[in-house]
């Protein structure tokens, strides 16, 4: 029997004066080892989910496991086997690289060494760069590493790529497949799609609190994505971008026939394509 890593039955979660709930009664299990996105517009239920899988959040009614114990029966001992990285970089501005993990690793019973953490992001070169001075790229790698000291079983990440440039955004997807490919359990929630096509073995949506769709992200793609064909056609000295449904459609054959089109290709479904044809749909 394969084991979860985390297991959420009827999850419902209502803020005081709120008239509706932000969770309304979601379920999924991840199994250990899996790269599980969360996905959703803002205000869909993603962050409080996660709150609660982290324990930060603890008035919910249901059933949430991590682990294979309540999270509510971990206390303080759930830190210890769970990595968090949020958003927004934590550390200490005028401390290094290497005195900030040093700091953090203090917190824990038996944290890798820090020049380990280090490496295992690529900041070998700006280890002793104190961390106000590291770029946004550098920062995210640093949150990262700062999650991953104390070798957690799972790894809860929130938008670990937010605002990167290519480059950047590349080599903290890198950091993570790492992870993954030694059997962490990864619990992703970002907007970043080709984090998500490139690392996630199922992913699911969340509209309003709910969950509206999960599976794979190629089961996804050919449920809800739309193929299409893409004509470049220079008309009176302007190029022009045509986007048709089908090889065989009359608009496409029609332009095709005027002798002006200098490239066709065809256009995949994209995961970008599911997210706004399932969280519209269910609004």
């Amino acid at each position: 029997m394969q084991k979860m890593a985390l297991e959420v039955a009827e999850l419902r979660v209502r803020y005081p004066g709120s008239a509706r709930d932000a969770v309304a009664g979601i379920g999924f299990a991840v199994p250990a080892g899996e790269v599980f996105g969360l996905l959703g517009p803002n205000g869909a239920g993603k962050s409080t989910t996660q709150r609660v899988l982290t324990g930060q959040h603890r008035d919910f009614a249901g059933s949430v496991s991590v682990l294979g114990a309540p999270v509510s029966s971990w206390g303080r001992r759930l830190y210890e086997r769970i990595g968090v990285g949020f958003e927004l970089p934590a550390s200490f501005p005028k401390l290094t690289v290497r005195e900030n993990l040093a700091a953090f690793a203090a917190l824990y019973r038996c944290p890798m060494p820090p020049a380990e953490a280090i490496e295992a992001v690529g900041l070998q070169d700006a280890a002793d760069r104190r961390a106000a001075t590291l770029s946004k790229g550098m920062k995210m790698r640093l949150n990262l590493a700062r999650a991953l000291l104390h070798r957690p079983d799972v790894l809860f990440l929130d938008e670990p790529t937010s605002g990167l440039d290519p480059a950047n955004a590349a080599a903290v997807r890198a950091v993570i497949r790492a992870q993954a490919d030694q059997g962490r359990t990864v619990f992703l929630t970002t907007h970043d799609m080709p984090a998500v096509e490139e690392l996630c073995t199922r992913v699911a949506f969340m509209r309003a609190g709910r969950i509206v769709a999960i599976d794979t992200p190629r089961n996804l793609r050919l449920a809800y994505g739309r193929p299409s064909v893409v004509a470049e056609s220079l008309v009176d000295g302007v190029l022009r971008r045509t986007e048709f449904p089908a090889t065989d459609d009359p608009g496409l054959l029609a332009l095709l026939a005027t002798g002006r089109v200098q490239t066709v290709h065809t256009r995949e479904a994209a995961l970008g394509d599911v997210f706004i044809a399932v969280t519209a749909a269910a609004g």
